[in-house]
């Protein structure tokens, strides 16, 4: 594994199990400098600054995981209650996000970090931002699932579930290969947005299907549609995180989407 300035050497994001949130990490520090030394206490402060970042994207992941698992569970359940506390709990996404900006910010501004140490800060810096959309993208089929609450998702329910269970996996697989610094495991990850992508295919042409049948199925699909596109989205924003972390660790930008 290749060691990283300030971060925590194995974090078992992947692994937690489903629902898993902030209380599944267990960061164990290792500070290491650029070469694989031992720090120096020169760099004590920066190491310190670039550990709580870290711990800060871990845990925002883990809301998201959690909030993307939560989203399809009450879509198929048509559990309005259950949607209405998923979009509420967006806002400990959106402060996590302001957290890990506000640490990020203040390393770089009392701490000057230079070479693998920017580079590694604008990466989270990045994968923040995809956490919180992804975030905001559970919340928005949270709210499809409180408006179809009363009459229930239908026979596609379960694709929806399992799309959101897959990405909520993946989201998990690509924080750990960020971890690592692993770009093998990202790619990986990044390639399992195949799965997410078949399911979108086949859902939609389902409900197209259904829409174009009963005229009166045009509102209840549109939602599904509304519910899978989001689901999608989140897969492609796992594939822009498995692209930092090939960044972080070759400096060069490569398409996975391909």
């Amino acid at each position: 594994m290749t060691a990283v300035p300030g971060r925590p050497e194995v974090v078992d994001v992947a692994g937690a199990a489903p629902g898993g949130g902030p209380a599944d990490v267990r960061p164990e520090p290792s500070v290491h400098d650029t070469a694989g030394h031992a720090a120096t206490h020169g760099r004590e402060p920066l190491d310190s600054e670039l550990r709580s970042v870290q711990r800060d994207v871990i845990r925002m992941a883990g809301l998201v995981g959690e909030a993307i698992e939560r989203s399809v569970a009450c879509l198929a359940a048509a559990d309005s209650g259950a949607a209405s506390r998923v979009i509420e709990d967006d806002r400990q996404v959106n402060e996590m996000h302001g957290l890990v900006q506000a640490g990020i910010v203040n390393a770089i501004a009392t701490q000057q970090p230079v070479a693998r140490d920017l580079r590694y800060l604008l990466a989270i810096d990045h994968v923040s931002y995809e956490l919180e959309r992804m975030g905001d993208y559970a919340a928005s089929v949270a709210k499809q699932a409180r408006k179809l609450a009363p009459a229930g998702p239908g026979a596609e329910g379960p694709k929806l579930e399992a799309m959101g269970t897959t990405a909520a996996v993946l989201v998990r697989e690509v924080i750990q290969a960020l971890v690592e610094v692993d770009v093998d495991r990202a790619k990986a990850t990044s390639a399992r947005d195949d799965e997410i992508d078949a399911l979108y295919h086949e859902t939609f042409a389902a409900i197209l299907d259904d829409m174009r049948a009963d005229p009166a199925a045009v509102d209840r699909g549109a939602r599904l549609l509304f519910a899978a596109h989001y689901l999608e989205r989140i897969g492609d924003r796992v594939t822009n995180i498995a692209e930092d972390v090939v960044y972080l660790s070759e400096g060069t930008i490569e398409d996975l989407n391909g």
